[in-house]
């Protein structure tokens, strides 16, 4: 499997700042991963009602990465 890329990161987000981007890619993690954490993010409850555990690994440092983006876009005064 292929990590992300720059551009994979900028065709889901949009522009983001480039530490976020950095530190999205730092994880290692493939676009099959950051889809996951996205579906794990927008709706979590039918996942674990299927029986699909937890995420772990990639998947669950991308979760944190992406909510705390969530959180800056929700309270700009937070600091980074």
């Amino acid at each position: 499997m292929n990590p992300l890329t720059r551009d994979d990161v900028i065709n889901v987000f949009g522009q983001v700042d480039d530490i976020v981007v950095a530190e999205i890619l730092d994880t290692g993690a493939t676009p099959e991963e950051l889809a996951e954490a996205q579906a794990w993010l927008s709706n979590n409850e039918p996942l674990m009602n299927s029986g699909k555990p937890m995420a772990t690994g990639r998947v669950s440092r991308l979760i944190e990465i992406l909510e705390d983006i969530d959180e800056q876009v929700a309270d700009p005064e937070q600091p980074a």
